[in-house]
């Protein structure tokens, strides 16, 4: 009896051992299905997880071109209201030149008799301006010439530092030195200054249409005496001087003959030396054209003449 319970216990423990294998086997059977379908979940969440990322780029991007439309369109309108502005503008100046227009068709008469009598001016003036080129043209060569025979008459006896002969602009002018003309501190003409003198009146003689003016220079250096209060005194004392010689003693007509005293102004170079206080001490004879002669020239009633 009792080998018989032990056989039976062990058939049993034999039984309930290959029943617990079988279920592990099949336990373990469906882990791995588990396992396996939780790698494909794995897979698929990754995939899902792209896709979202994607959708969300996507998202951003429809975003940012949505914002640039708008912001176009804000640009577009914008750019619209400012060309009707524009057209508006444009059609305001159209209306108001367009009654301009109206207003010149109404005046084009008054406008074409006033046209023509100013081309008449403008001819008239050109004509004007023609004899003033021309007047001056011939000045010019008077001057130009007269220059010359100046300075042919006075060359001959004189150094080149007692006498200059200078075209400019309309007049011709001689700078004559003190020392030539005059004893020192003195207004007295020396003979050799009346030579001089003589040969310039022989010029001015033969051109009856200028004025001679006659202007005196000082140094800086202070002179008073009996005779001379300051260097203005004597230097229109020398130029008077000067005139009453071609007066009284080459006969010019007074009528021409201008004395003026400069004093110690209108230097021609420095008086801190010896040689420019020489420069500056001097008289100047200015031949030009009568003042009348001028007038004649600018009087437009003139030019037909």
């Amino acid at each position: 009896m009792t080998k018989y319970f032990v056989l039976l216990f062990g058939i049993l423990m034999a039984a309930s051992s290959c029943v617990s294998k079988k279920v592990l086997l099949s336990t373990q059977d469906e882990l791995a299905k588990v396992q396996k379908d939780l790698g494909e979940c794995g897979v698929d969440l990754n995939k899902y997880m792209s896709l979202l990322s994607a959708c969300q780029q996507e998202r951003d991007r429809l975003s940012n071109s949505l914002k640039s439309e708008q912001t176009n369109t804000q640009v577009r309108q914008e750019q619209i209201q400012d060309l009707k502005e524009q057209i508006a503008d444009v059609r305001s100046q159209r209306d108001a030149q367009l009654q301009q227009l109206e207003g010149l068709t109404q005046l084009s008469q008054s406008a074409t008799e006033n046209i023509q009598e100013t081309l008449g001016q403008l001819e008239t003036k050109d004509r004007y301006i023609h004899l003033l080129h021309a007047a001056k043209s011939r000045t010019d060569s008077i001057n130009l010439a007269l220059a010359v025979n100046l300075k042919s008459v006075l060359a001959d006896g004189l150094a080149d530092e007692d006498v200059e002969v200078k075209v400019d602009k309309t007049v011709v002018f001689i700078n004559l030195s003190d020392k030539m003309l005059y004893t020192s501190g003195s207004a007295q003409i020396s003979d050799r200054a009346n030579e001089v003198l003589g040969k310039i009146a022989t010029i001015v003689e033969s051109r009856p249409d200028v004025e001679v003016l006659v202007e005196g220079y000082t140094d800086n250096v202070p002179i008073q005496n009996d005779c001379m209060q300051d260097n203005w005194d004597l230097s229109v004392k020398r130029a008077t001087s000067v005139v009453r010689a071609l007066h009284e003693v080459h006969e010019i007509d007074p009528n021409r003959l201008i004395a003026a005293g400069r004093g110690e102004w209108n230097t021609l170079a420095s008086n801190d030396t010896a040689e420019g206080r020489s420069t500056n001490r001097r008289t100047r004879i200015v031949l030009m054209p009568k003042l009348d002669q001028f007038y004649d020239l600018l009087n437009p009633n003139m030019v037909a003449k």
